[in-house]
């Protein structure tokens, strides 16, 4: 897999958490260890993308 690739791939991930916070952010019955769940893997997808764009360039 290419590095593009890849980078594509990681940002179908991120957008697709993103909706999955916002649907759980939403919902009254989400409890604050779902969403921080959600927020913490969203966040490991974000860096491991900045760090793939630093070492492209």
């Amino acid at each position: 897999m290419t590095i593009e690739a890849h980078l594509a791939t990681l940002e179908k991930k991120h957008f697709a958490l993103e909706e999955e916070l916002h649907t759980a952010m939403n919902q009254p019955s989400s409890d604050d260890r779902t969403i921080a769940d959600i927020k913490r893997r969203k966040l490991r997808i974000k860096d491991e993308i900045e760090r793939l764009r630093s070492s492209t360039h």
